[in-house]
């Protein structure tokens, strides 16, 4: 079981940025992959981002050129720079780890509570 929690979330200005952090703990040994996930009001889930265990990285297409997924193995921690953030990026952010990036892209493995990301003026 591995455990994930979330930081880094609030309220910020059109053109502004966050960096999210999620710390895990527990069976880390299971990690290889982790993501992040967003869920805007009356929308489906969406997979903003992953990474591998060996760095390499993906992200959809809305947010390439101004979001960044990275993971510090030594901290057990994957971070998302969000920079040039408009109304549209609202809504609560989710960290996933797994395995592999097709259990990340299952949307299956460990899940954290979430944080809440808002843009607007």
């Amino acid at each position: 079981q591995v455990q994930l929690v979330e930081s880094g979330g609030g309220l910020v200005q059109p053109g502004g940025s966050l960096r999210l952090s999620c710390a895990a703990s527990g069976s880390i040994f299971s990690v290889n992959a982790m993501g992040w996930h967003r869920q805007a009001p009356g929308k489906q889930r969406e997979l903003v981002a992953t990474i591998s265990s060996g760095f390499s990285t993906t992200y959809v297409d809305s947010v390439k050129g101004r979001f960044t997924i990275s993971r510090d193995n030594a901290k057990n921690t994957v971070y998302l720079q969000m920079n040039s953030l408009k109304p549209e990026d609202t809504a609560v952010y989710y960290c996933n780890a797994a395995p592999t990036i097709a259990t990340i892209r299952a949307r299956l493995g460990s899940w954290g509570q979430g944080t809440q990301v808002t843009v607007s003026s």
